[in-house]
């Protein structure tokens, strides 16, 4: 038996998946954990990202760890600062701020012959620990286009994910590169102050209404003073939800009605049928992310914004040049251009044999479970390929993630195991069946271009099935699954 006070286990980020680690190795005895934070404060992708209309897209009590609901939430859709908010109290709240080091990057891991994992940190330092749960979030690496002249440009620019809140808009002409997630919420904002804005759209996405609402008082000292009623509430949040992960299905009719739903939202939302006809998508609904917003659709009426329905082709001093041909004058560009998914080379790990995760993922991004990949003992991922189950909340998924990964240590500490690593057969057996399954959904049918698909034409990010065959697969994970040492 080894005492689980003296595990000693790092965890990586202190976003929401890295405070829920922390808050689980505490439920289950370990107290020798360190999280290890690059920015100043928890929160993860919430501290970080500030853009101007950063909202969730899922119910805000949806939108918490089951453990920890919130009968304060203001909204049905809350924004960035009140979810980060959230999840730095949830790290007090949790005994988790304690065990975090703030300001610290984690540059390095890699395994020691001894079989632990020597971290490297940005102020040249090195530690070892037993084990180590990677838990940086997913939408954390700006992709930025490779347009000709981008560095000539004279004025202001910058990707959505690093936010210039100095830069002031008034009267400034601005062009608007991208038309997903982070631009639906950015362009209304910025419209009302920009002297002219522009959109450039390469192609159009699925957009429902949110229809947020504020909470009247009220209602929030009920769900106070009642939590059952909140209970009540998550419950039929949580059936909706599951119906639209059946939405995405290829053989389910629920699709064409979302489809309905989202040119319903257009003919009513946007005056130019020239715009209307512009922004209705041609792809099946699932096939991108959808989207949701009350106030992108009714922004593009402004006399001051312009939609134009063309990539960038390259930059000037003071423009963006189209790929139809068309300068557009700028002062101000802003970059909407995506996120790098499943980016496991954002550090270096090294595992046996000299293995590298980031290539060893750039070549075949699997894990068994979404928590293990081969060759790599006790280098846990706390949201690995496959793990994000669209149907629920992303706090649910990871919340069984954790679990998953800390059973597997109490079971490691009660029976003597120092290691365990994946069986490569079992390893092989689980990811042929991900990805035949990932084939009966609309982002993983390699039908359309998404960001969740790579190029082989593998959807390595979410979760094929519903939560309760993800639940029960995380409840199925014994040592006897794993090679030990």
């Amino acid at each position: 038996m080894i005492n689980k006070a003296e595990m000693n286990i790092a965890i990586i980020g202190a976003g929401p998946l890295g405070i829920a680690a922390g808050r689980e190795l505490l439920q289950q005895g370990f107290t020798r954990f360190t999280v290890f934070e690059k920015e100043q404060a928890a929160g993860g992708t919430w501290h970080m990202q500030t853009y101007p209309g950063l909202a969730c897209d899922v119910w805000a009590h949806s939108y918490n760890y089951s453990f920890a609901p919130n009968p304060d939430w203001s909204s049905a859709f809350v924004y960035q600062p009140e979810i980060e908010a959230y999840l730095q109290k949830c790290a007090r709240d949790f005994g988790v701020q304690p065990h975090i080091r703030f300001n610290t990057r984690v540059l390095a891991a890699e395994l020691q012959p001894g079989g632990q994992w020597q971290l490297t940190l940005d102020d040249g330092s090195v530690a070892l620990f037993d084990a180590v749960i990677n838990a940086m979030g997913n939408q954390h690496t700006p992709v930025m286009p490779d347009l000709p002249g981008m560095d000539s440009f004279a004025g202001p620019s910058w990707h959505s994910a690093r936010y210039n809140h100095a830069v002031d808009l008034r009267g400034k002409r601005v062009t608007v590169i991208g038309s997903a997630a982070a631009a639906i919420q950015i362009v209304p904002e910025v419209a009302k102050v920009a002297g002219q804005l522009t959109i450039l759209q390469r192609s159009p996405n699925w957009i429902v209404p949110r229809n947020n609402k504020p909470y009247p008082a009220f209602v929030r000292r009920m769900f106070r003073r009642f939590p059952f009623t909140l209970r009540c509430f998550q419950k039929v949040q949580d059936v909706l939800m599951g119906f639209v992960h059946k939405a995405f299905l290829l053989d389910d009719n629920r699709r064409a009605l979302f489809e309905k739903m989202g040119r319903q939202f257009i003919e009513k939302s946007i005056r130019d049928p020239a715009i209307r006809k512009a922004v209705t998508p041609d792809s099946l609904y699932g096939c991108k992310r959808p989207l949701v917003s009350d106030d992108f659709y009714p922004a593009l009426n402004r006399d001051n914004v312009r939609l134009v329905t063309s990539a960038a082709a390259s930059v000037e001093p003071d423009a963006v040049i189209t790929a139809s041909g068309e300068r557009i004058p700028s002062d101000v560009i802003i970059y909407c251009t995506g996120y790098r998914v499943m980016d496991f080379d954002r550090i270096r790990v090294i595992g046996k044999g000299g293995l590298s995760l980031g290539e060893e993922m750039a070549k075949a991004p699997f894990a068994y479970k979404g928590i293990l990949v081969p060759g790599f003992p006790n280098y846990f991922l706390g949201m690995g390929p496959n793990a994000v189950v669209l149907s629920v909340s992303y706090f649910k998924s990871v919340e069984l993630n954790v679990a998953c990964i800390v059973n597997l240590l109490s079971e490691m500490c009660a029976q003597g195991v120092k290691a365990v690593d994946v069986k490569p057969d079992l390893h092989r057996t689980y990811n042929d069946w991900i990805v035949q399954q990932c084939r009966q959904f609309a982002w993983g049918s390699g039908t359309c271009h998404n960001y969740y698909m790579n190029e082989a034409g593998h959807a390595p990010f979410l979760y094929p099935g519903d939560f309760n065959s993800f639940r029960e697969m995380r409840a199925d994970c014994g040592l006897d699954q794993f090679v030990l040492g």
